[in-house]
């Protein structure tokens, strides 16, 4: 005889969101109705909204889940070796390649991406504070290294954020689609990265 392991709350809200992101991939997020995802887990509508208040709620969970995934990306590419420089570039281009890439071939992730920004600030905020966070690390080793002027890290990663944010944000990815958006990555970085070295040493452009 099977016995069914009953699932916890979390598993079930972990089931409900996995199930909804694989029909906003095949059907778009618009064309998907919280009907259709309990339909796909035979469930009622009643029981998914037990879980989530709204079909944004459950955007807004898939949606953190993707920027995890980016953020562990940034992560990587900044602890990957070379010069606090490289290292800072690596990341920028790790995120500006993270939403070309879903607006080239996941494009109903990018639309996912969207839904959520409108709707969740709060979880974009944190998102942004914490690849802040990654970049002020590395601003601190270039400081102990000698590589850069003393300054506040944490200060200056948001300047670099805010000054690199048509990088970083998908809408504005998605528009300069055609761009040599990683030349003009490399050029503005280097361009603000001058500001605080104390030997200027060229970035290498990415192949």
């Amino acid at each position: 005889m099977n016995v069914r392991v009953k699932e916890t709350a979390d598993e079930t809200r972990e089931r409900i969101a996995r199930t909804a992101q694989e029909l906003f991939r095949r059907m778009g997020f618009a064309k998907t109705a919280v009907a259709d995802i309990a339909a796909e887990l035979g469930m009622s509508p009643a029981n998914v909204y037990r879980f989530f208040p709204s079909k944004n709620a459950i955007v807004a969970t898939i949606c953190s889940r993707c920027l995890c995934e980016s953020e562990a990306e940034v992560a990587a590419a900044i602890s990957d070796g070379g010069s606090p420089q490289e290292r800072i570039l690596a990341a920028y281009l790790s995120i500006m390649r993270y939403h070309k890439e879903n607006f080239l071939e996941e494009r109903r992730v990018h639309d996912m991406v969207l839904v959520a920004i409108e709707n969740n600030w709060e979880a974009i905020e944190a998102h942004k504070a914490r690849l802040c966070d990654l970049t002020a690390r590395v601003l601190a080793e270039g400081i102990a290294q000698g590589v850069f002027v003393a300054h506040d890290p944490s200060k200056v990663s948001r300047y670099i954020q805010s000054a690199l944010i048509r990088f970083c944000h998908p809408v504005l990815v998605a528009q300069h689609i055609d761009d040599d958006q990683e030349g003009a990555l490399l050029e503005s970085l280097q361009f603000i990265l001058r500001s605080i070295e104390v030997e200027r040493s060229p970035l290498p452009r990415s192949e």
